[in-house]
């Protein structure tokens, strides 16, 4: 098996102010060095603050709502048991995806996600 150097990065998880650790090459070529990466739809930065990662999940959840608004808004006809379970179906598996990881991510980082619930 021979590893992709074009689709690589490296990311050095550390919370001090260090200078940029020494290049890392793979197959004779250089890995792009940046403070975050996406990996199974999870955005992991340099410092785990999670910030990218729940951004990321409120702007998805906004615009996912704002197309379902129509049916599950204030003044929709569904009742109240259809607009949950259309919550549960496609709203709220996009926001607790991986939550065991990110859920240490500081209080006003979770408030964030909390306000959309």
């Amino acid at each position: 098996m021979k590893a992709n150097e074009t689709k690589s990065v490296q990311v050095t998880f550390t919370l001090k102010r260090t200078r940029a650790p020494p290049p890392f090459h793979l197959n004779n070529k250089q890995v792009t060095q940046t403070d975050d990466v996406k990996y199974l739809d999870i955005y992991l930065d340099r410092k785990l603050t999670w910030h990218k990662q729940i951004s990321t999940k409120r702007k998805q959840l906004d615009v996912i709502l704002r197309t379902l608004y129509w049916s599950i808004g204030r003044k929709s006809q569904p009742s109240l048991a259809n607009k949950l379970l259309v919550y549960k179906a496609i709203l709220k598996h996009i926001w607790t995806y991986c939550a065991q990881l990110w859920g240490s991510a500081s209080d006003s980082k979770i408030e964030i996600l909390e306000g959309f619930q």
